[in-house]
């Protein structure tokens, strides 16, 4: 297992959440909503996210409902949040309103 697949502890949890402000720990996942103007710009916002999400290797629980997307990361294999779940919510943060 790599270093990035650790789980890590709540202090690590806490310390990366403050680096991600619109994300929160919700049953030991990282969860965001977003909310576009219809289903268009949604699920373009979700085409983009594709691709972070295969070139870490680590990709989201999601569901898009007309113009919403959820998000939930966690690391399955790991059983928690590891630094993979935080750079792919970093990623996506950075593909929002692109």
């Amino acid at each position: 297992m790599s270093p990035r697949d650790r789980v890590l502890t709540s202090e690590e949890v806490a310390d990366r959440l403050a680096t991600i402000p619109e994300w929160a720990m919700v049953d030991g996942h990282l969860h965001r909503e977003f909310t576009y103007a219809n289903f268009t710009e949604a699920w373009a916002f979700m085409n983009r996210v594709a691709p972070i999400a295969e070139e870490l290797d680590h990709h989201p629980n999601w569901s898009n409902v007309w113009n919403s997307v959820v998000i939930d990361i966690t690391s399955h294999d790991s059983g928690g949040p590891t630094e993979r779940c935080f750079a792919l919510a970093k990623g996506i943060d950075g593909v929002v309103s692109i």
